[in-house]
C-alpha cells in the first residue's frame, strides 16, 4: 500500500511540475518571443529583428549573475523598468536594438517571474556559442 501511495504522490508531483514548465513556456512564448526569437537569428533575419535572441540575452545574464535568485530578480527588474546603466549587453546591442520598452503593461511582476525562472533553465542550450562579440568575456 505504501508503494502505491509513493508511486501515486511522485506521478502527481511529477504531473504538477510538468504542467508549471509547459505554463512557463506558453507565457514565454506568447508574452516574449514576438521580439526574442528562440534560435540563432540567420544573417537575413538579423537585419529586420527588433531584439536580441533570448539564447545570447541568457548567455549575458548569467555571464553577470552567477545564480538563479540574481538573475531572477535582474530579468524582473529590467524588463519592468528597463535603464541604460542596468543594461548588460554589448554596447553594439544596444545601439543595434536600443533600450528594451518596459513591459509593465504587458507581463505582471509574477508573470514575469514565471518566465525568468523558466528562461534561466532553459537558455542558453549547453552547446551555444555567441555570434563572435563580447564572447571572452
Amino acid at each position: 500500500m505504501k508503494k502505491i501511495v509513493l508511486f501515486i504522490t511522485t506521478l502527481l508531483i511529477t504531473n504538477t511540475l510538468l504542467m508549471a514548465e509547459d505554463h512557463a513556456k506558453v507565457l514565454f512564448e506568447a508574452k516574449c518571443t514576438s521580439c526574442h526569437m528562440t534560435k540563432r537569428p540567420t544573417s537575413e533575419q538579423f537585419k529586420t529583428i527588433v531584439a536580441p535572441a533570448i539564447m545570447g540575452v541568457m548567455r549575458h545574464v548569467k555571464m553577470q549573475y552567477k545564480n538563479k535568485k540574481e538573475a531572477v530578480n535582474f530579468i524582473v527588474d529590467y524588463t519592468l523598468n528597463p535603464t541604460k546603466e542596468k543594461a548588460i549587453c554589448i554596447d553594439t546591442k544596444l545601439e543595434k536594438f536600443g533600450l528594451m520598452l518596459s513591459q509593465k503593461e504587458s507581463v505582471t511582476k509574477e508573470e514575469i517571474m514565471i518566465i525568468a525562472e523558466y528562461i534561466y533553465d532553459t537558455y542558453p542550450p549547453t552547446n551555444f556559442r555567441g555570434m563572435g562579440q563580447g564572447n571572452r568575456r
